[in-house]
């Protein structure tokens, strides 16, 4: 796939790498562009580009940036009509242990609301970066799941694809309104990693029986 991913943090380098290596071609943006530049250096896959540039001729757009950033950073892409949109944001607190918004909207919705041209996607915000980075395999050989919610079924049998393509079981949430239901995940599995110090090594997983 030809992906555009807006964020150079600890998330948008994870995926940049992780997308790198399963062979996608990917545009990265983002405020720092020292940081972009740098990570698309080592990286075949990986081209960087000022934001007004990024979306090129992209298929799928990732924000991985603040749930705050995020349509600022998608609106300077420009026109995102039929484009999906992968949204890995939580709206976290200034400490990161609670959520800004919920029960009735999240960050998915606003972000929907704001682009509406687009198909956006809630996928992969229930993983930290570190797991993201490392990959999908577990101890005891156990493969993480990625919860997938949205409107279009094209597109989000599109982040399906993606996901898979990177080693990950995806689990079908339904909805876009379901990222009501995966924010607060989110933010549980913060509080597991941070709040009761089992670490940045631990994710949900889906299981059947």
């Amino acid at each position: 796939m030809k992906i555009t991913v807006i964020g150079t943090g600890n998330m948008g380098s994870a995926f940049a790498k992780q997308l790198d290596a399963a062979g996608h071609t990917v545009r990265i943006t983002g405020r720092n562009m020292a940081k972009a530049n740098t990570l698309a250096e080592s990286l075949a896959n990986v081209s960087a580009y000022a934001a007004a540039d990024a979306l090129g001729d992209s298929d799928v757009v990732i924000v991985a940036t603040a749930y705050l950033d995020a349509v600022p950073a998608l609106q300077s892409l420009g026109d995102l009509t039929g484009k999906v949109v992968i949204d890995i944001t939580n709206p976290l607190s200034a400490d990161y242990m609670s959520l800004t918004i919920g029960h009735v909207t999240s960050a998915a919705e606003e972000i929907s609301k704001a682009v509406p041209a687009a198909h956006v996607v809630k996928a992969f915000n229930t993983l930290f970066a570190q797991v993201l980075a490392d990959g999908p395999l577990f101890a005891d050989n156990q493969r993480g799941s990625v919860f997938v919610a949205g409107d279009s079924e094209h597109a989000k049998q599109t982040a399906v694809s993606l996901a898979q393509s990177l080693g990950w079981n995806t689990i079908d949430a339904g909805d876009l309104v379901n990222a009501r239901y995966l924010e607060p995940l989110a933010g549980l599995n913060i509080y597991l990693g941070y709040g009761a110090g089992l670490g940045t090594l631990v994710a949900p997983v889906w299981l059947n029986k």
